[in-house]
C-alpha cells in the first residue's frame, strides 16, 4: 500500500440509514461473501461494457479475479484501469429488494510469482473448479483497489464509502498472513464441525459440509458447495494466539445459540 493510499481519508456519506444499521459491517459482508458479480469496465469506443465474471478477496478484502486474454474485459483492463464491480444478494421476491454493493476502483494484473501463488490459493478455495484452467497460459489474475464502494442494503438503507474504510487493516498482522493458510487447513482437517456451527448457528446458513476458504484480521469465510457465509470476529486478529481464541469463542458463541 502506498504512503498516498494510506494516508486516503474514511468519508463515509449515508443518505438514509434506519437507527442501529450497520452499514459498512454489511458493505464488508457482501464484498467477502458474494462469489460472483457484474464487471463493468471501457471498452475502447468509449462504452461501458459488463460481464459476469467470479470473484474473490484478497486479505485485505480488494476483489480477486481470474481471467483470459481472450476476453473482452481483460483487453479492455490492459488499456484502462478504471472498473466497477456489482456484487449482489439474490433471493426471493423483489431482486431491488435484496442487499447489493458496487465497488469501482482500478484493476492490475498480478505477475509477482508469491502474490500470484498466494491469490491462487484464495481464488480456488472459493471458485475450486476453476483450477482445471486456472494455470492455462492465456489466465491471469487481477486485483482490484478498491477506491469507493457503495452500499444498497434494501429500502432505506444507503450508504458510500471511500476505499480504505473497505480494506482490512494488515498494519501489524504479519504473522497473521503467515499462518493463515496452516490456520485453514487445521480448521477444515480436525474442526470441521466448527466451521459448520459458524455456518448454521451464527449465519442462519442451511446445515452441510461447510469449511474454511479464508481468514482474515476481520473474519472468516465460508463455503458449502455454491453456498457461501461470512461470520465477523467481535475484534480484529493479528496474531496466531488471538485468532485461536477468536475461533474457539465463535464455537462457544454457536453452541450457545
Amino acid at each position: 500500500m502506498s504512503d498516498e493510499t494510506a494516508k486516503e481519508p474514511v468519508v463515509e456519506r449515508v443518505f438514509a440509514l434506519p437507527e442501529g444499521y450497520d452499514a459498512l459491517g454489511d458493505a464488508k459482508r457482501l464484498l467477502r461473501s458474494i462469489r460472483a458479480g457484474a464487471l463493468a469496465t471501457l471498452a475502447p469506443d468509449g462504452f461501458p461494457f459488463a460481464s459476469l465474471v467470479n470473484v474473490a478477496t484478497d486479505v485485505d478484502g480488494s476483489p480477486v479475479l481470474l481471467m483470459s486474454s481472450l476476453s473482452a474485459h481483460t483487453r479492455h483492463l490492459e488499456a484502462e484501469q478504471r472498473a466497477s464491480i456489482l456484487l449482489t444478494q439474490t433471493g426471493k421476491g423483489d431482486p431491488l429488494a435484496h442487499p447489493r454493493l458496487t465497488v469501482t476502483g482500478r484493476a492490475e494484473r498480478v505477475t509477482e510469482e508469491a502474490r500470484r501463488a498466494a491469490l491462487r490459493a484464495r481464488f480456488l478455495a472459493r471458485h475450486p473448479k476453476s483450477a482445471l484452467y486456472a494455470d492455462f497460459g492465456d489466465f491471469s489474475f487481477w486485483r482490484l483497489d478498491i477506491a469507493r464502494a457503495h452500499l444498497n442494503g434494501g429500502f432505506a438503507r444507503a450508504a458510500s464509502f471511500e476505499g480504505v474504510a473497505m480494506r482490512t487493516d494488515l498494519a501489524g498482522a504479519e504473522e497473521f498472513v503467515a499462518i493463515e493458510a496452516s490456520a485453514i487447513e487445521h480448521m477444515n482437517a480436525d474442526h470441521s464441525d466448527a466451521a459448520r456451527l459458524y455456518a448454521t448457528k451464527l449465519c442462519g446458513e442451511p446445515d452441510g459440509r461447510w469449511k474454511v476458504t479464508g481468514i482474515d484480521p476481520d473474519g472468516v469465510d465460508l463455503a458449502c458447495g455454491d453456498l457461501s457465509a461470512r461470520v465477523a470476529f467481535p475484534e480484529r486478529v493479528v496474531t496466531g494466539a488471538s485468532l485461536r481464541r477468536a475461533l474457539a469463542d465463535l464455537a462457544v458463541a454457536a453452541r450457545a445459540q
